[in-house]
């Protein structure tokens, strides 16, 4: 059976998007007490259903949901390859599952048409009655049109038939381009993904006391908490720091540290831990775009985060992805004995050179910064992120030149690391460069 709580936010995400929502008129339309209404009104801002807004109140707004493979749909499909509609509108919000190519004789392509696929086709109507009748979407390539009986058919089975100038080829690299982008943003992990919501965070009034502080530390064994005001927006923020050797009875307004660094949920974990990395911080409150709060994010959540993030293969590539998958460590000389100082190798490749045919600035910077990555975990079991790159092109290496990349660690500190990294070509020095990386803590 659904509680009190579960009806509320039920009812607020069956409000128009625009409507203004209030606690006492949730409270009076679903007969529940204000504070089980404000609770809940909390829970519906923390999902994305509605936001604060100074001096407006609270709005019912549409749902941000991060985007995957699993939520390509026709609709969106259609504004991909610039389209339009021909019939079966009712199906433009079902799901893409995948596509096929209709390259083939009806008989032979039957067996790879399935429900939620989308066949990509030219003029050829019995392959776009075929399609429909097992359940598929048509795409009908070239500009090209279809007759009345196939849009009516359409029609009948919900199933969008969708038309579009572009030729096959295009077509498909366009939709498989957007699904590689969507399983790429699948991946980028945001602050939203870690927080600790508000419900299970420990905060202070602005009105509570030193002795408030203390009482809340032993009972929590927490030793940061936010401060907010009496209309939950964040006003700063107290530590042991600000505390040590005040008395008991003296007001949090007047100890605390009133300039606070703060996360939203759509921040990326990556800047988040490039901010309490290089500030020091311990803790972060999360806060709505009118400062309120709605929850807390630790440098231990973020470094795991980060840990995890490193750890994990990516289901797409990325340019960065293919610019580096090929750098090659070498350890051993030709005769398998170990090398004293061991180094990269890296083939240019003709997507990585510029219009004169030698390998761009901007390639040679993201295999330096990478191999600096790599030495770092390779050799001192550290993960980094990188924060500067200060590189000198010293020489000219044009397409499919093979550089050897060698490096030197300069300096290691608790939080940053400093790399000279060295390239090589025929055994002349061809770029240096200096690498600056945050280390990322161990979880």
């Amino acid at each position: 059976m659904a509680t009190k709580h579960d009806l509320i936010l039920a009812h607020i995400e069956s409000l128009p998007v625009g409507d203004r929502i209030s606690v006492r008129g949730i409270a009076k339309a679903l007969n529940v007490s204000e504070g089980t209404a404000y609770r809940a009104i909390k829970d519906a801002e923390n999902i994305g259903l509605v936001s604060t807004i100074q001096r407006v109140g609270t709005i019912r707004i549409e749902r941000k949901l991060k985007k995957n493979i699993e939520r390509l749909t026709f609709g969106e499909v259609v504004q991909i390859i610039e389209g339009d509609v021909l019939g079966g509108k009712a199906g433009l919000d079902k799901v893409l599952h995948k596509f096929v190519i209709g390259a083939m004789k009806e008989d032979a392509m039957a067996r790879y048409i399935t429900p939620g696929s989308l066949m990509i086709v030219g003029n050829r109507e019995g392959v776009h009655r075929l399609a429909l009748k097992e359940g598929a979407a048509v795409l009908i390539t070239g500009g090209f049109d279809t007759s009345n009986e196939i849009c009516q058919l359409a029609d009948e089975v919900e199933m969008p038939i969708l038309r579009t100038t572009y030729d096959t080829f295009t077509v498909a690299a366009m939709i498989n381009r957007a699904l590689s982008d969507q399983l790429i943003k699948k991946d980028i992990m945001l602050v939203s993904d870690i927080f600790t919501p508000l419900e299970k965070t420990s905060y202070l009034d602005i009105s509570a006391t030193v002795k408030d502080y203390k009482r809340l530390a032993e009972s929590t064994t927490h030793s940061r908490f936010p401060v907010v005001n009496k209309n939950m927006r964040l006003v700063g923020i107290v530590t042991p720091k600000d505390i040590l050797e005040k008395q008991d009875n003296q007001a949090i307004e007047r100890v605390m540290t009133k300039e606070i660094s703060y996360a939203k949920r759509e921040m990326s974990v990556a800047s988040v831990s490039h901010q309490m990395i290089w500030d020091g911080l311990e803790v972060m409150p999360v806060v709505s775009d009118d400062l309120g709060l709605v929850g807390l994010v630790s440098r231990q959540d973020v470094m795991k985060a980060m840990q995890l993030v490193q750890r994990q293969p990516q289901i797409a590539d990325t340019i960065s992805d293919q610019i580096t998958g090929d750098i090659q460590l070498v350890d051993q000389d030709n005769e398998g004995n170990k090398l004293e100082k061991p180094y990269y190798t890296f083939t240019v490749t003709p997507q990585m050179v510029n219009e004169v045919g030698t390998i761009s600035f901007g390639v040679l910077n993201e295999i330096v910064a990478n191999a600096a990555k790599r030495a770092l975990l390779q050799q001192q079991r550290r993960n980094t992120w990188i924060e500067q790159v200060n590189l000198h092109y010293l020489r000219l290496i044009q397409l499919e030149s093979k550089i050897a990349i060698q490096t030197r660690l300069l300096e290691l500190g608790r939080r940053s690391a400093k790399l000279e990294i060295e390239i090589y070509l025929e055994n002349t020095l061809a770029a240096l460069a200096i690498v600056t990386c945050q280390v990322l803590e161990r979880p």
